[in-house]
Parts: C-alpha cells; sequence; structure tokens
C-alpha cells in the first residue's frame, strides 16, 4: 500500500491528531504527524484559527503477482458438448393485440416559488454629514472598547464616535481591508455593534443606542433593499402571486414594510421565525395593508 495522508483541523494539535486516528481507525504509533498550522485563539470568536496537521499513513511496498490458474486434476472428465435442440415447432398465432389503456396523468403539484435573493451590490451614496467626533464619557468608552477589539481582530481601522442626536451615538471604522469587519450581509457588523452595546450599556447607568458602520454599509444596504422591495413589488403586481425574499434580521425587515407601506395593491408581513424570518410581499387588491405590525 503506497503511503497516504489526510489533512485534518482541531482548536489543537492534540485535537486535530486525536480526530485524525478517529477517523482512520489507526493508533498514533501507526502513522506520522505533520504539523501545517499551530492555531491561534480569538478574542470572543473573532480572529481564530484553528491547528492543521497533516497525518501520513501505509507502507511502500510492492504488490505480489496473482498466482497462476492451477491445472485441470488428472481425474477429472472433459465436458460432453451440448447436443444441438431440436427446432421448436411453430407457435400458433397470436391472437389480436389488446387496446392499452393509458392510465389517467395525475395533476403535477405545483412547486413552491424560490425565495426573491437579496441584492449584494449595493450602490454609491453619499457620506452622512455628522460634525466633529464625540468625546465625552461614553464615546471615551465605546473608542477603548473598539479599539481593543479590533487590536484582537488583527485590524488596523480607527474608531470615529459621532453623537448626531441626544442619546444615539454613531461609530465610523475608517481604514482599508474593512471587508472582513462587515461580514456577509453586515453579520460581522452586526456582532461588532452588539457587542459595544452590551459592553457600554452593561454598567447600569442611562443605555444609550450605538450604531457601528462601515464604508457607508448601512445607508448603502437600505438603498438597496429599497430598490428590492419597489421591484419585488412591481412583480407581484403584474403577476398577482405573492413573492417571498430571503431571510433577513428585524433591522431589513423593517426596511422592506416602511418602503412598500403606501403601494396600492400591496401588503407585506413576516412569517417564520428568526434567524429564518422572512418578508412575504403579498397581492390585495383594493389596497388591503393587513400584517403591517409583523416585523
Amino acid at each position: 500500500m503506497a503511503m497516504q495522508h489526510i489533512e485534518m483541523t482541531g482548536k489543537t494539535i492534540d485535537e486535530a491528531t486525536s480526530k485524525a486516528l478517529a477517523q482512520l481507525g489507526l493508533d498514533r504509533d501507526d502513522v506520522s504527524v505533520e504539523v501545517l498550522d499551530y492555531g491561534k485563539k480569538g478574542f470572543l470568536g473573532f480572529g481564530a484559527v484553528l491547528a492543521r496537521v497533516r497525518v501520513s499513513y501505509g507502507l511502500e511496498d510492492e504488490t505480489p503477482a496473482p498466482p497462476p490458474p492451477a491445472p485441470p486434476k488428472a481425474h477429472e472428465q472433459p465436458q460432453a458438448p451440448e447436443r444441438p435442440k431440436a427446432p421448436e415447432a411453430p407457435k400458433a398465432p397470436a391472437s389480436a393485440p389488446k387496446p392499452e389503456r393509458k392510465k389517467p396523468e395525475r395533476p403535477r403539484p405545483e412547486r413552491a416559488p424560490r425565495p426573491e435573493p437579496l441584492p449584494e451590490e449595493l450602490p454609491e451614496v453619499q457620506p452622512e454629514d455628522l460634525g466633529e467626533p464625540c468625546t465625552d464619557e461614553k464615546a471615551q468608552k465605546i473608542t477603548a472598547f473598539l479599539t481593543g477589539l479590533l487590536q484582537h481582530m488583527e485590524s488596523d481601522a480607527q474608531v470615529k464616535v459621532y453623537l448626531p442626536e441626544e442619546g444615539r451615538y454613531k461609530v465610523i471604522l475608517e481604514g482599508g481591508k474593512l471587508g472582513s469587519l462587515i461580514g456577509r450581509r453586515g453579520e460581522t457588523l452586526d456582532a461588532i455593534q452588539q457587542l459595544t452595546n452590551y459592553s457600554v450599556n452593561r454598567s447600569g447607568e442611562k443605555r444609550v443606542r450605538i450604531h457601528v458602520d462601515a464604508e457607508n454599509y448601512r445607508l448603502k444596504r437600505e438603498q438597496s433593499l429599497q430598490n428590492l422591495a419597489r421591484k419585488v413589488a412591481a412583480k407581484v403586481a403584474r403577476n398577482r402571486r405573492s413573492v417571498t425574499l430571503e431571510p433577513m434580521n428585524a433591522y431589513e425587515r423593517h426596511v422592506i414594510h416602511t418602503a412598500l407601506q403606501d403601494a396600492e395593491n400591496i401588503t407585506t408581513y413576516s412569517m417564520g421565525t428568526d434567524p429564518n424570518r422572512r418578508v412575504i410581499v403579498a397581492y390585495a387588491p383594493g389596497g388591503r395593508k393587513e400584517g403591517r405590525s409583523g416585523r
């Protein structure tokens, strides 16, 4: 058997090796382990890298040639040749073929329509004028927490805190390679925002709202969702059939509901549970607006 290998990951080198041995059904002495990556621990789940090992097993050897076939034994007699079969008698003419009965076709059930995908490309927008950065006590706490978090995420982004209105802080992350801080459809950015709100408001003082943004992602996302809502509403009005959107968080569902709240003959409502809760855009002749409250 030629030398073979598999690669396995784990939180530690020992865990990755144990997983590989369990998969192969071999002992530690039967394999050779090469460390490809020692891994590293992240901070609150961010920036963690799994350890990776390559486990080799088997030996270099030659496959033995198959033994030659055994000669026939002396006492075995050769088989007698088969006798030719007698010609078959002619068959009676078959009766007239019976007409085939066609089975009634069953109606095929209609497949559920696929959810309308959310837009990936974001439009270009002008940055919001937020005035001068804020440096009060809350802003300092926000800056200190985010600076430490970004260091653990190995990001050199800069933190700027603004106070557009009383009790609502807006944080702008500036720098290069911010895509990893935004994540797929803003999932990482949402997690950073949630952690920041928890850290700053856990002291028991007056709670404040903290919005974290990078590269104007949230404003671009809102405009993109509004364009999607108008496009889907036109499709529903034309075909008079409901359209289901892909799962969205509460904020994105609110954007869709708000964008179509005055649309003629269109209603929207949400179904399912988070994180798979979806918006349904339905045809409602006469302008009925039911289900608006269900975000």
